[in-house]
C-alpha cells in the first residue's frame, strides 16, 4: 500500500466556526487526515495556538487553511459571499474551487485584501479599511498565515465567508439572519476545501 495523502488543517478562531466546519467534515468521506482547529479569537491566540499545532509531526507536510467569518467592506457585498485572500498563490485554485461549489447558491466568490484587525471593525474604521484597497477583514487569518509560514507549510490559504457588510452590522454571530447565512454556507463549502487539498497535493506518491 502506498502512502497516504498528506494532511488538511483547517484553522478557524470561534467554536460556531469550528461547528459549522465538523458538521460540513462530517458529511464528507476524504482520502487523508482532517484536523479541524480552533484557536480562540484574535491574532495573539491564533499565532500561538497555530505554531504549536503544526510542530506536531502528524501535520507536517500538508495544506493549512485559514477559514471563519469576516466583515466586507467593498461596496455591494453581501452576507454569504465568500473572500479568498490573495496573498498566496494558492488563491486562484481555492478561488475555483469555491466558486464552482456556490455556483447555484446566489453568493459570490471576491479574491482580494484581507485586512487584519485586533477588534471588531464597524463603522469609520471600516470606511478607513476599504480605502486601503482591502475589500475584507478579520482577526485571525494574517496572524494564522504568518505562524503556518514560520513553521514551514508550504501550501496555505485563507478563505473567509461574509458575515455582515455596512449595511448590515452583525450584533452577535448566530442570532441574526446574516449569521445563520454565512453558518450555512461555511458548512457547505468543506468539500470544496477538501477538493482544494487534493489538487494541491497532486501528483502525490
Amino acid at each position: 500500500m502506498g502512502p497516504s495523502r498528506p494532511p488538511l488543517t483547517v484553522v478557524c478562531a470561534l467554536p460556531i466556526e469550528r461547528f459549522a466546519l465538523r458538521r460540513g467534515t462530517a458529511r464528507n468521506t476524504a482520502d487523508f487526515p482532517v484536523t479541524v482547529l480552533r484557536t480562540g479569537m484574535g491574532p495573539k491566540n491564533a499565532e500561538r495556538v497555530v505554531a504549536q499545532a503544526l510542530k506536531d509531526p502528524a501535520l507536517h507536510g500538508g495544506s493549512v487553511l485559514t477559514t471563519g467569518f469576516c466583515a466586507g467592506l467593498a461596496p455591494g457585498m453581501r452576507p454569504g459571499d465568500v473572500v479568498v485572500s490573495d496573498d498566496g498563490h494558492e488563491s486562484a485554485r481555492l478561488a475555483a474551487a469555491l466558486k464552482a461549489a456556490l455556483a447555484d447558491r446566489g453568493h459570490t466568490v471576491h479574491t482580494g485584501t484581507l485586512a487584519e484587525s485586533d477588534h471588531v471593525v464597524r463603522g469609520a474604521e471600516r470606511t478607513a479599511l476599504a480605502a486601503t484597497g482591502a475589500i475584507a477583514v478579520d482577526m485571525e487569518s494574517a496572524a494564522m498565515r504568518r505562524a503556518a509560514l514560520a513553521e514551514g507549510a508550504h501550501r496555505i490559504a485563507a478563505a473567509r465567508v461574509v458575515v455582515d457588510t455596512p449595511e448590515f452590522e452583525l450584533v452577535r454571530v448566530g442570532t441574526l439572519r446574516t449569521g445563520i447565512i454565512a453558518f450555512r454556507v461555511l458548512r457547505d463549502l468543506v468539500p470544496a476545501f477538501l477538493d482544494w487539498h487534493r489538487t494541491t497535493t497532486l501528483p502525490w506518491r
